[in-house]
Parts: C-alpha cells; structure tokens; sequence
C-alpha cells in the first residue's frame, strides 16, 4: 500500500472513530447490563414470575378472551394493544394496554397468568435503573430520531472497523501477532494493544455494529411493510372505520383460526386494530415456530377482527426477517447465560478498545502536524519501528 492510500484510510480511521467513539462508549456502557437483563431484573425482584399451583391445576389454560379481560380491569380506562406469551414462562400472558390504538410512549405492562386469567404483576414502565439504561441504548430518549442518530453513529463504528481491517497489516508487519512492546513508552504501549484488542474483537464488534443499526431501523421496516405490503392484501377493507373492542369476535376464535392457518407454529404476540403491527380492521397473530432458528422468526396471521376468519397469511420480507435475526444476536441472549457471559467479555473489551483509541488520539493531538495527519504517521511509524 502506497503511503498516500496509507493515509487516506488512516484518515477515515481515525476521524470515524472519534466522531462515533463517545456514543459507543455510551453503548457498550448501557448494553452491559442489558445483556443481562432477565437476571438483574430476578435479582431485585422486579421480573414478575408465575406463582405455584397445585399439580392438577399447572396444565389448566384461561381462554384468551379471559386473560385479556383480566389485563383491561387492571386498567380500565385503556385499551389493549398488544398481548403475547412470555418468551421465558408460557405459564404467563403479557398485555400492553396503552389510552388509544394508536403507537405511543404511555402504556402499561400487565402479567397475567395463564393457566388461572389473573393478573399476577405489572412492569414498572419508565421506572429504575434498567428502564433508564434501555432507553439511553436506543434511542437517547428522543425517539425515532434518537434511533437514527445511533443508528449513524453505528455506521461510522463500521467504517472504522474496514479502515482499521485496511491499515492493520502494513502497521503490523514488522510485529508478531499480539505483540505488546513492554519495553516502549506508554505511548507504543497502549498502540499495541489498540491493536492487538480491534483484531481479537474485529468480528464481533462488526456482527453487534451491524445489528446494531438494523434494529434502530426497525420502526421505519415495520411501517413500510404495512404500506407497501399488508396495504394490498387489505385494500378490500379500505374506508372502513376501525373495528372497536366491542364489535370484535372472540379472542380466543380468532386465536385458533390462527393456529389452524399456521400449523405447527405457536403464538408469540397478537396485535389488535389499529397498531403499530396491525391493519385498524384485523387481529393479527405472530405465529413462530420452536427450532433455535425458527423461534425467531415471525408468520403474521390477519383475521378479520369482526368475523374471525383469516384474511391473508402473508410472508414476511427478507429486511424483517433480517430483523428479526439481529435482535437477539445484538444481545446474545440465545446461546442462554454462557453466550451472555461471552457477549459481556467482548463488551468489556471493546470499551478497552475505544477507550485506548481516545487515549492515542488525545496523546498525539499537541503535535505540530493536523491531528488526522499526526495520528495516521504516528501510528505507522511506531508500528513499523522506523525513525522520525
């Protein structure tokens, strides 16, 4: 590599990397103890569990109409948006119940046990210290533009990451792999292990960055799936005002008309008109299957919320199902607690990562040289261990 293209990449590398680095540290900081969420939340009580039955009474289940009847007392005054079984215990029901059908930052978590129909608990939405870290990892607490501003910054941390694969090499080829140089400055020191942490951390940092700024696109891929694809199926019911709780079929009619049109599938959520997941004339039901892959992805049931008849079954796009697969691998909470355990390692290292990278850059920005300029020759003369 000529050293103008040197110079070049090491330009983008470095200015990528600073404009992105204190919203990554922010990240890595926020999503440590989002990896283990399930955990902290059992810990200090706030993860609502299925209290214990008798035997006999442990294979019971409540009608859905039942469970969602239960979550519309606990809250009277609003409706229900969303309900589904718990993705760890399908011993329980959760119900999001927010004032109109309509998407919005003011709703209520209710738990509802599904084998008795009654509300065993209720999630603290805005409340403690884990609310507070979830909100700052994805949107800042500003939103949709909160999440494309991340999802930018994101971007950036990709680019960094090609520009450093790029520039490794010729830094590197005069060092063993994983050379630390105990015996030079601090300087060359902390170089070396910038170095030597970026290459280790490389693959997970670019599979994390990259689900990353796919899931803070998810709202934007949602509706331009309805528009674009569910708006088709159901233009027959165009004009139609939206289908009220009262002059809805049984839930549980609806539930499995559902299950018969996706056979071998189980429920995961149920979207009610009017939602962010629904047409406002449709029930629609998130069937998924229970392989390790297929547990991820999601078959949408429409049935027509006033006759319980299944409208349409239609496939999910490729982004959605992209979607869908980044969510769990940006926490790694498939694999169970090792994977968990893995994800936190890696974390760590990669808040190591930046912040050595703020450290060289702030050690090198006195030089006499533009910083871009100063960064780029400094590194390479130091890793090549050639004179000034």
């Amino acid at each position: 590599m000529t050293p103008r293209a040197i110079r070049i990449w090491a330009w983008l590398h470095t200015w990528s990397s600073l404009v992105c680095t204190l919203f990554m540290l922010l990240l890595c900081l926020t999503g440590l103890p989002l990896i283990f969420h399930h955990e902290i939340g059992h810990l200090t009580g706030t993860e609502v569990e299925a209290p214990t039955l008798p035997a006999a009474r442990e294979s019971q289940r409540a009608r859905a109409d039942e469970v969602m009847a239960a979550a519309r007392a606990r809250h009277p005054d609003r409706i229900v948006q969303f309900m589904g079984k718990s993705d760890d215990d399908d011993r329980l029901w959760w119900a999001t119940l927010a004032p109109t059908p309509e998407p919005t930052e003011d709703y209520k978590s209710v738990m509802v046990d599904a084998r008795t129909g009654e509300v065993v608990g209720e999630y603290r939405v805005g409340e403690g210290f884990m609310d507070l870290m979830f909100r700052l990892h994805v949107d800042l607490f500003a939103g949709l533009p909160g999440k494309l501003f991340l999802g930018f910054m994101g971007f950036l941390l990709l680019v960094a990451l090609v520009s450093g694969v790029v520039l490794y090499a010729p830094f590197m080829r005069k060092l063993d792999f994983g050379t630390v140089r105990h015996e030079r400055s601090a300087r060359i020191r902390w170089l070396d292990l910038h170095n030597l942490i970026g290459i280790v951390t490389l693959v997970w940092c670019f599979v994390v960055g990259a689900t990353g700024v796919i899931n803070t696109g998810a709202d934007l891929l949602v509706k331009h799936w309805q528009v674009e694809h569910v708006g088709d199926l159901v233009r027959p019911y165009q004009g139609l005002p939206l289908v009220a709780e009262r002059d809805r079929a049984p839930l549980q009619q609806a539930l499995e008309a559902a299950q018969v049109a996706a056979p071998g599938k189980h429920l995961s959520f149920i979207a009610f008109p009017g939602s962010a997941f629904s047409s406002p004339h449709h029930t629609t039901f998130f069937m998924r299957g229970d392989t390790p892959l297929t547990a991820k992805l999601m078959v949408p049931v429409l049935v027509d919320a006033r006759t319980a008849r299944v409208t349409v079954v239609p496939e999910m796009p490729w982004y959605l199902d992209a979607l869908l697969l980044s969510q769990p691998l940006h926490f790694g909470d498939y694999g169970g607690l090792p994977m968990k355990i893995l994800w936190a390692l890696l974390d760590i290292a990669t808040i190591l990562l930046l912040g050595s990278g703020l450290y060289l850059w702030w050690k090198k920005r006195g030089t006499a040289r533009s910083p871009a300029r100063g960064v780029v020759l400094g590194h390479a003369e130091q890793a090549l261990d050639t004179p000034r």
